[in-house]
């Protein structure tokens, strides 16, 4: 079935605000002046959003927003770009922080910040161990803390312990799916964990001039290894460990490309990388530590930063099939930086970050 939204040549760039869940029109309609969104890998998905705040109130011109009746600490915030009735949800969070703004020659202003639920996370350090748990265990147990519900699809092996050392729960966490090669994500109270290559997300055709606005692609040898090796002691068979990771942990992501490893290796020499920070207590935890962070370098062998026109699709997490660049860099990409701006001279832009692994050509 074709794209409601793609079937709409023209709408109104300017997006729909809620505020605790009611659609504010005001406020997206007359009173924005400016707005950014933006979203990493890392989480904490926050939002800026500037506002007029001056104008007529009752029978009398006043500030609009200082009574706390619309904004407010602690209320959820959410934006959604596109047609009527196709909308689509680009940021859902609540309101932590108020900048008011006194402009020369122009009315004041109040300046909105809001994030996701990710905050809750990073409030607090702890110092905790979980015993014979796995990292699935671990995202679960946390979430519930936090009166969050998780979907978690992770492999990874069973360990006889993790411990959290003075970190925030979102920083233990940010570490733990980093080593099984998975990405940690919130949408409003469902906090997600899955790994890269299971992750259902849009897809989205760009091509340069049109759709594409403007791009920079790099391809750089620089941090690429041929092999990733991880050297342990196996407790309980009592004897070495020693598992190595190369170019078959991340064939599946190539597409037809050539990784940046075995172009490394064609045209300088073979580098192999051992990781003597960590001690695996088991081969499994060994194999899927090596293979994580062989995929981690190889995915950015060719990074991008571009920008297009508006679409709420554009997400952390996205595929960009990039047509117009070219068979060395045309393909599809991963996004790992989406901005969503509006203001009042270019209406609805997203600016992106991608990496992919496989150069073409």
């Amino acid at each position: 079935m074709p794209d409601k939204a793609a079937q709409t040549a023209f709408y109104p760039s300017r997006p729909t605000i809620r505020v605790d869940g009611q659609e504010q029109k005001d406020l997206g309609a007359n009173l924005l002046q400016s707005l950014v969104i933006e979203e990493t890998t890392l989480g904490l998905f926050r939002c800026e959003a500037h506002f007029l705040n001056w104008g007529a109130k009752g029978r009398a011109v006043d500030f609009l927003f200082f009574d706390g009746r619309t904004l407010k600490f602690g209320k959820p915030f959410s934006v959604e770009f596109g047609p009527p009735n196709v909308n689509g949800p680009v940021f859902a969070g609540r309101i932590t922080a108020f900048e008011a703004q006194y402009p020369f020659q122009r009315a004041p202003e109040l300046v909105v910040l809001a994030e996701d639920r990710f905050q809750d996370l990073r409030m607090e350090r702890r110092t905790r161990t979980f015993e014979k748990v796995t990292d699935k265990d671990v995202i679960q147990q946390i979430a519930s803390q936090h009166g969050l519900t998780a979907k978690v699809d992770v492999d990874g092996p069973t360990y006889r312990a993790l411990a959290q050392l003075n970190q925030s729960d979102l920083a233990f966490l940010r570490e733990r799916v980093a080593a099984i090669d998975a990405q940690l994500w919130i949408d409003d109270r469902t906090l997600y964990a899955q790994a890269r290559s299971r992750r259902k997300s849009s897809e989205v055709t760009l091509r340069y001039p049109q759709t594409l606005l403007e791009f920079s692609a790099l391809a750089d040898l620089a941090h690429q290894r041929t092999a990733v090796r991880v050297s342990g002691w196996d407790v309980g068979g009592k004897k070495a460990i020693d598992e190595q990771a190369g170019e078959s942990a991340i064939a599946a992501e190539l597409n037809g490309g050539r990784s940046g490893g075995a172009v490394l290796g064609e045209a300088l020499a073979s580098r192999t990388e051992r990781i003597v920070t960590a001690v695996p207590l088991s081969q499994q935890e060994a194999r899927t530590m090596a293979e994580a962070r062989y995929r981690q370098r190889a995915r950015r062998f060719i990074t991008g930063a571009g920008a297009a026109d508006g679409d709420p699709r554009i997400r952390v997490g996205a595929s960009l099939n990039m047509e117009g660049l070219g068979p060395v860099f045309d393909g599809k990409y991963f996004v790992t930086v989406a901005r969503h701006t509006f203001d009042l001279i270019s209406g609805y832009r997203v600016t992106f970050e991608a990496e992919r692994a496989g150069l073409g050509g």
